[in-house]
C-alpha cells in the first residue's frame, strides 16, 4: 500500500532572516541569509528556516493557502520598521517527551524545522540600535541558532504563531513569554487583549526608556492585572514550578528562570553600625603640588564620599571625578588638554550645524534625534533659573551640547533622560565645552542604561533584588506577594541616578558622591535598598497592593532626606561586608568577589543572559554561605554603573 504524500500549507513566510556565524561580528562573511516560515505539514504547524541558497536549489513544495472566506489579497502587513524586540529562548529545561529530538536540521548552519507544539518560551532581544533577533529552544532544551531579522518581521511572525499557540508573559520577567496550546483556559487572554502589539503600546521597558516618568502606573499594572486573572489556578501547574521529588534538594540548573532563586544569608548579618556624614571638601589647594598635580586622589575621593564638595569648588573637582582631567596632570598639561578638547568639541559641533535641510530630510535618524532633543530641552529643569524662560541661553547650550553628543556617539545618539544628566553639569560648569566632556565621562558610567538592549537595567534590578533579599527577606516576600518582586518601580531611580527623587541641590551632592565609586561601584543599589527599607513599615503596615505600591513610591519624590539615605546605604554596606558568611552573589554585587566567569557578557551579546548568572546561588540554605575574610580582591572594570 502506497504511503500518502505529505501535504504542505505555507501559512507565513519572511525573507531577510539571517544566521550569524560569529556572535561578536556581523559582516557579509559571517551572515547567512534565509527565509523563516510557518508551514503546516499534515495538519501540524512547524516553524522552519532555510538559507536562500538552499531555497534556490531545492524550493519546498509548499503553497500559501488563505483561510476560507478570504479574498485574493494578502493580509495587511505590519510596518517592518521600529517594532518590539523579541527572541525565543528556553529558561527551564523540561523532561523530554520524545525519544528523538523534534527538530530536523541539516547541519550547524543549515535549515531546521521546529513543530510549534515543541516551542517552550519566548524572550525578546535586540542588539543596541540594531535589529531584532530570535533564539529558539525546544521543550527538551535543544538550542537552535539565533535568527536575526534584518528586514523586520518579528511582529508578523508572532502574530502568525498565535493562530496555533498562546503566549503568556512571565510575572518574573517582563521579556519572557511561555508558549501554551490554545485550549489552555487559564490563558484565554491573548496579546491583542493586552495590547502588547499596538503601535501606541510598545514594550514596557522600552516605554520606560522613552518616558520613564509617565509609564510606571499604566503598563505594569496592566500586565500585573492580567496575571491576577490568568494564572492563579495554574500556578502550581506551570512549567516554571514543576520539579520532581528527586530534584527537590538539587541546585537549580544554570538556565532556570531568574527570580525563583532564594537568596538568603543563612547566618545573622549582625547589627547595622551607625554612620554619620562628614564635612564637605573645602580646601582644594592642599592636595596640589607646586606643578598642580593632585597628590592624593584617593584621599580626595574619600572626603567627597563622606561629605561632598562645597559649591565653590565643584567646577574644579568635578572635572577630575569625571575624567576630563587626569589626576596626575600638571596645571600646564591641563591648559593643553582644554585647548585640544575645545577644538575637538567645535569640530563635532560644526558637523551637525552644517547639515542642510535637504540632507536632514534624507536622514531620519538625525532628524529624530534633533526633534527629541528640542522637545526634552523645553521641559528639563525649567524651575531652575539657569534654564527658566523662553529665551534663556542655558536652553540653547543644553540643546547644542546634546546635539554634539549625538555626533560624538552616533550609535547611541540621544535617548530621553540624557538631558537630565546634562543639566546639573551645565549648571555647575557654566561652560559649553567643559559640560560636554563631563557628560561624556558621566555617560561612560551609565551609557548602558540607555541602550536598547536594556540588559544593564535588567541586571541592576536583579542585583538590587539580591541585595534586598539578603537584607530583608520579609519585605521581599511581601513585595512578591503583591506582584512587585521585580522592583520595577525602582527603574527610574537607577536609570538617571535618582535625578527626579531629590532636589536639584541634593542631586549635585549625590552625584559627586556616586562618582567617587566608593565604597563600591554599586553604591546606588545600596541607596535604593536604604530607601525601600525606610518605607517597609508603610508598605506592609498599610497593606499596599501592586498599584498602590507604585503610587506610594512615586510620591516619595522630593520627600526623601538625602543625608539619611546616604547614611543608611553606607551602614548597609558595612553590615554586609562584616558578615563572614555572605552569599557569593551578594559579594559579587558589592565587588567583594570577582565573578566566577572569566569574561563578563556584554549586554549586547547573544544568547547568554547575564542576569541568569546573577540570580543563581551556589547552593541552598546555610550550607551555601562561604567564609569571607573581609578582604576586597581587585575587580575588573565594570560594564555598567
Amino acid at each position: 500500500m502506497e504511503a500518502k504524500p505529505e501535504s504542505h500549507k505555507l501559512i507565513f513566510e519572511k525573507e531577510g532572516v539571517y544566521l550569524h556565524t560569529n556572535a561578536k561580528r556581523s559582516t557579509q562573511d559571517t551572515t547567512i541569509p534565509g527565509f523563516i516560515r510557518i508551514v503546516e505539514r499534515d495538519g501540524e504547524p512547524a516553524l522552519e528556516w532555510s538559507p536562500v541558497e538552499e531555497d534556490m536549489r531545492n524550493a519546498p513544495a509548499v503553497f500559501y493557502t488563505k483561510k476560507e472566506g478570504e479574498g485574493g489579497e494578502e493580509e495587511t502587513k505590519f510596518d517592518p520598521g521600529y517594532e518590539p524586540d523579541w527572541a525565543v529562548i528556553s529558561t527551564v529545561k523540561q523532561e523530554r517527551r520524545h525519544e528523538h529530538p523534534p527538530v530536523r536540521a541539516t547541519g550547524q548552519w543549515g535549515s531546521f524545522s521546529l513543530p510549534l507544539s515543541e516551542l517552550y518560551s519566548l524572550r525578546r532581544a535586540r542588539f543596541s540600535l540594531a535589529r531584532n533577533f530570535l533564539v529558539l529552544t525546544t521543550r527538551g532544551g535543544d538550542p537552535l541558532p539565533p535568527l536575526h531579522f534584518h528586514q523586520g518581521g518579528a511582529r508578523e511572525l508572532l502574530k502568525a504563531m498565535q493562530r496555533y499557540i498562546r503566549l503568556a508573559p512571565s510575572p518574573m520577567d517582563g521579556r519572557l513569554f511561555l508558549a501554551y496550546p490554545h485550549d489552555s483556559g487559564a490563558l484565554s487572554q491573548s496579546f491583542d487583549e493586552l495590547h502588547l502589539f499596538d503601535d501606541t503600546s510598545a514594550d514596557l521597558v522600552s516605554r520606560f526608556i522613552q518616558d520613564p516618568y509617565a509609564t510606571t502606573f499604566g503598563g505594569f499594572s496592566k500586565v500585573t492585572n492580567f496575571f491576577r486573572g490568568a494564572l492563579p489556578h495554574t500556578h502550581h501547574e506551570s512549567p516554571l514550578s514543576k520539579r520532581s521529588p528527586q530534584d527537590a534538594h538539587c541546585p537549580h540548573p544554570a538556565d532556570e528562570e531568574p527570580g525563583f532563586e532564594l537568596i538568603t544569608c543563612g547566618a545573622e548579618l549582625g547589627p547595622r553600625p551607625e554612620v554619620k556624614r562628614g564635612k564637605p571638601l573645602d580646601n582644594w589647594d592642599q592636595f596640589l603640588d607646586p606643578e598642580g598635580r593632585v597628590t592624593d586622589p584617593q584621599k580626595v575621593k574619600e572626603l567627597v564620599f563622606r561629605g561632598g564638595i562645597v559649591p565653590s569648588l565643584r567646577r574644579k573637582v568635578w572635572k577630575f571625578l569625571l575624567g576630563f582631567y587626569p589626576w596626575n596632570s600638571t596645571t600646564k598639561e591641563r591648559e593643553d588638554i582644554l585647548q585640544v578638547k575645545t577644538d575637538e568639541y567645535f569640530r563635532m559641533k560644526v558637523q551637525w550645524k552644517s547639515v542642510s535641510e535637504e540632507q536632514e530630510m534624507r536622514n531620519s535618524l538625525f532628524r529624530g534625534y534633533r526633534s527629541l532633543i528640542e522637545r526634552d530641552v523645553n521641559r528639563t529643569d525649567r524651575h531652575n533659573s539657569f534654564f527658566s524662560g523662553n529665551e534663556n541661553p542655558g536652553l540653547a547650550l543644553l540643546n547644542d551640547v546634546l546635539m554634539t553628543y549625538c555626533m560624538y556617539n552616533f550609535d547611541l545618539g540621544y535617548v530621553q533622560g540624557m538631558s537630565d544628566l546634562l543639566s546639573p553639569l551645565l549648571f555647575v560648569t557654566q561652560n559649553e565645552v567643559e559640560s560636554f566632556w563631563c557628560l561624556t565621562g558621566f555617560m561612560d558610567l551609565v551609557h548602558q542604561n540607555f541602550e536598547e538592549s536594556q540588559e544593564a537595567m535588567k541586571q541592576q534590578l536583579l542585583q538590587l533584588s539580591i541585595l534586598l533579599r539578603a537584607l530583608d527577606p520579609e519585605l521581599c516576600d511581601y513585595l512578591d506577594s503583591q506582584d512587585s518582586g521585580s522592583l520595577c518601580f525602582c527603574f527610574r531611580w537607577l536609570l538617571i541616578w535618582f535625578k527626579r527623587e531629590f532636589s536639584f541641590e541634593d542631586i549635585l551632592n549625590l552625584w559627586e558622591v556616586l562618582w567617587t565609586r566608593l565604597p563600591c561601584e554599586n553604591f546606588h543599589l545600596l541607596m535604593a535598598c536604604s530607601i525601600l527599607e525606610s518605607q517597609k513599615e508603610e508598605l506592609i503596615g498599610s497593606n499596599h497592593d501592586f498599584n498602590s505600591i507604585l503610587k506610594h513610591i512615586n510620591e516619595l519624590t522630593m520627600k526623601l532626606d538625602l543625608q539619611s539615605v546616604l547614611c543608611g546605604a553606607e551602614a548597609i554596606y558595612l553590615q554586609l561586608t562584616h558578615c563572614k558568611e555572605l552569599p557569593l552573589k551578594v559579594q559579587e554585587v558589592l565587588g567583594l568577589r570577582v565573578p566566577s566567569s572569566s569574561s563578563e557578557e556584554s549586554p549586547d551579546s547573544e544568547p547568554k543572559e547575564t542576569h541568569t548568572l546573577l540570580t543563581q546561588s551556589e547552593a541552598r540554605g546555610p550550607s551555601s554561605c562561604q567564609t569571607f575574610n573581609g578582604q576586597t580582591p581587585q575587580r575588573p572594570p565594570p560594564t555598567y554603573p
